[in-house]
């Protein structure tokens, strides 16, 4: 449940520039809600509480765009193909900022480690960061994205021109190798995801 300290008067006329409806609160501590989707934002003295399934629907239209974030995801099946899920995490100096870990349903491990880059990628320019940083432990993935390697998978390659139209958002970007110790919350959002299914 993401937490934004803000002046909530300006967050208020961000929603409604975006075509948010904003209606009054159900309490006496409250100052105003709005929703979109599946995400409802309820207005505080100082902050403003993102509520639901989908708080990013919301979030990124009150979060301070630009700046820099460091996306890591990680992808994997149980079976080679088999089910599929994927995590991502974004984190800023100010610490995780969103993650997400779900099943994809039937994939390989290289389908699903793409899979789980577009989504951070996806997450990241949603919320309007200039720079990313992206890490993964998947020395295959990041060296074909780097052009250091070639595909003969059409799919993969299809997901690699993905990855690169989606990193033309961003103003600077970085992609590197890191070991699955350094990624382990994205790794963690995988099997949590996988253990539900």
């Amino acid at each position: 449940m993401p937490v934004i300290e803000c002046d909530v008067e300006t967050a208020r006329e961000r929603l409604e520039a975006a075509g948010v409806p904003v209606e009054s609160g159900n309490t006496d501590h409250e100052r105003w809600r709005a929703s979109r989707g599946s995400a409802t934002a309820v207005a505080y003295d100082d902050k403003v509480v993102i509520q639901g399934a989908e708080p990013r629907e919301i979030e990124a239209l009150l979060r301070e765009g630009g700046g820099r974030a460091h996306v890591y995801f990680d992808g994997g099946s149980r079976g080679n193909p088999g089910p599929a899920a994927i995590g991502w995490v974004i984190v800023t100096g100010d610490g995780i900022v969103a993650e997400d870990g779900e099943t994809i349903g039937t994939a390989t491990n290289n389908q699903a480690e793409y899979e789980a880059l577009i989504a951070g990628l996806e997450a990241a320019r949603d919320y309007g960061y200039d720079e990313v940083h992206v890490r993964g432990d998947s020395e295959l993935i990041v060296k074909q994205v780097r052009g250091e390697y070639d595909t003969n998978d059409p799919d993969l390659r299809e997901n690699r021109v993905t990855v690169h139209e989606l990193l033309r958002a961003f103003d600077e970007w970085t992609l590197e190798y890191v070991p699955r110790e350094v990624n382990d919350r994205a790794d963690g959002l995988v099997n949590e995801a996988l253990d539900r299914a």
